[in-house]
C-alpha cells in the first residue's frame, strides 16, 4: 500500500499518474490478497468504513465494473451515497443509494457538505479522465475528502479489492504473525 502526503500538499489533486511517487510503501503478508491488502492499508493510516460510503464513478464501463462491489457493500450493511450519474446507474440496477448533489451545486444534500461534516466514512471517486487542466467537481470532492481526513480511493481495481476484503475480514480477524511464520523453510 502506498503512503502519500496529500494532506500536506495543499491544493494537489490526489489522483495519481504514472509519474507520481508515494512517500513510502508498506508491504504486508496475509493468508490471501484480501488480508494482506487490509493490513497494508491500515498500516498507512486507512480506517475501515463503519457505515457510510460515497461512490462517484465517471465512466459507464467503470460503473458497470464496480456494480458487483456496490451490491456487496449494500449486502454488508453499508449505506451508499453517490453523485447523480452514479446514483442513477446504481438505482437502475437495484442498488439502494442516496443521491448527493455535486460539490459546486447549490442543491441539498450536497456531497461537499457531507464530506465537510464528516457524514461519510469512505469516498471512492473514480475519475472519468485524469486531466488536470481544470478544477472539476471530482477534484473538489477528492480534495475535500483529503482535507477532512476521510479515506479516499481513486483506483477502480483497489476499490473492488477493498470491497472484497471488507466482505471477507473484520479488523479483529487480521492476525499478526512473526516474520518466522512466513520465511521459506
Amino acid at each position: 500500500a502506498p503512503q502519500f502526503s496529500f494532506s500536506r500538499l495543499k491544493g494537489a489533486d490526489p489522483v495519481l499518474g504514472v509519474e507520481m511517487a508515494s512517500t513510502g510503501e508498506v508491504g504486508c503478508f496475509g493468508k490471501d490478497l484480501s488480508e494482506a491488502l487490509l493490513k497494508a492499508m491500515i498500516s498507512v493510516g486507512f480506517t475501515l468504513p463503519k457505515k457510510n460510503i460515497c461512490l462517484t464513478i465517471g465512466k459507464i464501463e467503470d460503473k458497470a465494473s464496480f456494480l458487483p462491489s456496490a451490491n456487496k457493500l449494500h449486502q454488508l450493511g453499508y449505506s451508499l451515497f453517490a453523485t447523480e450519474g452514479t446514483a442513477a446507474f446504481l438505482m437502475e440496477n437495484h442498488v439502494p443509494v442516496t443521491v448527493l448533489h455535486k460539490a459546486r451545486s447549490e442543491k441539498s444534500p450536497n456531497i461537499a457538505d457531507y464530506i465537510g461534516e464528516k457524514k461519510l466514512d469512505l469516498v471512492i471517486d473514480i475519475p472519468k479522465s485524469y486531466s488536470h487542466d481544470e478544477i472539476t467537481d471530482g477534484y473538489l470532492i477528492r480534495r475535500r475528502a483529503i482535507d477532512s481526513n476521510i479515506p479516499l480511493i481513486t483506483n477502480l481495481q483497489i476499490g473492488r479489492a477493498l470491497v472484497d476484503a471488507f466482505a471477507k475480514y473484520k479488523i479483529e480477524d487480521l492476525i499478526i504473525k512473526p516474520w518466522s511464520a512466513y520465511k521459506a523453510r
